[in-house]
């Protein structure tokens, strides 16, 4: 009797439980806001600051330590889950600060960042009107807008993750614009495909020659001249060559903005040996196409409105619904036909993801903050900044250029006292090549700042530094440059 009154107790308790919200929205509340207090304080106040670390350098080992990085069977407390928040915070790179040039992206834009946050707290997924209206009608919106930069009166295209996905987009459109039955089919049933693009072009061509199983083999590298731009005349024979061995041309990937040398392919003569041969042309725009902003530099990918380039964007020439076509797979549960709005505003079906993260309200929430104007400014105070970071290198001895940038990336060897007058010493290049990677780890353990190295075609290892964060002035550029003196110097 006793067991079956604390059963039937124990019943009331789980329906009790189950008649009520499983979280306290109060209780998260609070959390979020104190979260976020540590969020603002941590990382956007602290992160911009110059005096404060790029970095806190720790070991795995021991950095694994410090986050307590175990998941238990019981939950934690506000106050521990707090302190989990500020050591996220504490640990990681500050991208945000201004001494932080390793990467194509750098900085904080508030306008954007707060897009993001809305993203995150509506968390919707961007494939049907009825779940994302405001974002289907946004997304399309800055598409048309972008497509105007370009010169297009008409198109399509898509927000991708990112510029790798953009151009696995591009490889695969490509393909079925020239081969339909691939879609139901399958490579089987093609014969041997060819795909062309620069020596210096992203390592994502090579990744969607392989993830498309069209095979690494059959990318044919261009060469590229001094300043890391694709020679067409080479392009001309490397066709005739795939050609030769039965493979067909297909796809021409040109890239505005090479990562490493920030280099931009010859778009019009490019144009014209595609147009001659039939094949697709893609432009990875994905780093460089920041230009079409700037009326002083947007000459950089003259030749624009001929192309199909990646953000994802493609010209009214090619059918409207192609990438519907290509990538459908009608998904009744998602798509029906027979709802009561406009089908064409369900985009999700031209995607080859299914839930897609909303990309585009951070972008439209900083076009409508600063305008057009703004962006252009962006652009053209990167291209200033960027001069003046060359022009007080060249009055430095021990700084070596590797030509002249066309771009916002400066390429450059660091000689240190040691090796200057040696470039004839049979062990000149080794020793050199030891230079990037030593300065490198002493600047990230210090924590002063953090700027990329690598070796390229010929080349030993030379730093890459980036010149894009809205944040940098002059005494940024100066900082930088006694700072690689004063952890190079003694090497």
């Amino acid at each position: 009797y006793i067991t079956t009154l604390a059963y039937k107790s124990d019943l009331r308790t789980k329906q009790q439980h189950l008649n009520e919200p499983l979280l306290d929205h109060r209780a998260g509340q609070r959390f979020l806001t104190e979260a976020f207090k540590v969020i603002l304080e941590e990382v956007l106040c602290k992160g911009i600051d110059v005096n404060e670390k790029v970095c806190e350098w720790h070991e795995p080992e021991e950095l694994a330590t410090l986050l307590d990085l175990e998941l238990r069977e019981n939950g934690e407390q506000q106050h521990q889950l707090l302190q989990r928040v500020r050591d996220v915070a504490k640990y990681s790179v500050k991208t945000n600060h201004p001494r932080f040039f390793n990467q194509l992206f750098a900085g904080v834009d508030y306008h954007a960042l707060t897009g993001r946050f809305l993203t995150e707290a509506l968390n919707t997924s961007q494939y049907t009107y009825e779940v994302a209206p405001v974002f289907v009608l946004m997304e399309d919106e800055v598409l048309s807008k972008l497509r105007s930069l370009v010169g297009w009166a008409q198109g399509d295209g898509i927000f991708c993750p990112g510029g790798t996905v953009s151009n696995m987009y591009a490889m695969n459109l490509a393909r079925y614009r020239a081969f339909p039955e691939v879609k139901l089919k399958g490579q089987r049933a093609l014969p041997r495909l060819a795909v062309f693009t620069s020596q210096e072009s992203h390592y994502s061509v090579m990744k969607a020659a392989a993830f498309q199983g069209i095979g690494t083999e059959n990318v044919f590298k261009v060469k590229v001249d001094d300043r890391g731009c694709m020679i067409t005349d080479d392009l001309s024979e490397k066709i005739e060559l795939a050609k030769s061995q039965g493979a067909v041309p297909f796809l021409v990937h040109a890239t505005s903005g090479t990562t490493v040398r920030g280099a931009f392919d010859p778009l019009e003569p490019i144009a014209d040996i595609c147009d001659r041969q039939g094949l697709w042309m893609h432009v990875d725009a994905a780093w460089g196409g920041s230009v079409l902003f700037s009326k002083e530099h947007r000459h950089l990918m003259r030749g624009v409105e001929r192309w199909e380039p990646g953000l994802f964007l493609i010209s009214s020439p090619f059918p409207q619904d192609l990438l519907k076509r290509c990538h459908s797979a009608d998904a009744t549960y998602l798509f029906q036909q027979d709802k009561f709005y406009d089908m064409s505003l369900d985009t999700g079906d031209k995607s080859i993801q299914c839930g897609r993260k909303v990309d585009c309200l951070k972008l439209w929430l900083m076009w409508k903050a600063v305008g057009s104007q703004g962006l252009e400014e962006r652009v053209d105070r990167a291209f200033a900044h960027t001069r003046y970071l060359v022009e007080k290198m060249k009055k430095r001895e021990g700084f070596q250029l590797i030509g002249k940038p066309e771009f916002v990336n400066v390429c450059f060897w660091f000689i240190p006292a040691s090796l200057r007058g040696k470039e004839n010493s049979p062990d000149y290049q080794d020793r050199l090549s030891k230079v990037a990677p030593v300065i490198k780890e002493r600047m990230i353990k210090q924590g002063t700042m953090m700027v990329g190295y690598q070796p390229q075609g010929g080349r030993v290892n030379f730093f890459r530094m980036i010149v894009i964060s809205p944040q940098l002035s002059y005494k940024d550029m100066t900082f930088f440059l006694d700072e690689i003196e004063r952890l190079g110097n003694n090497l």
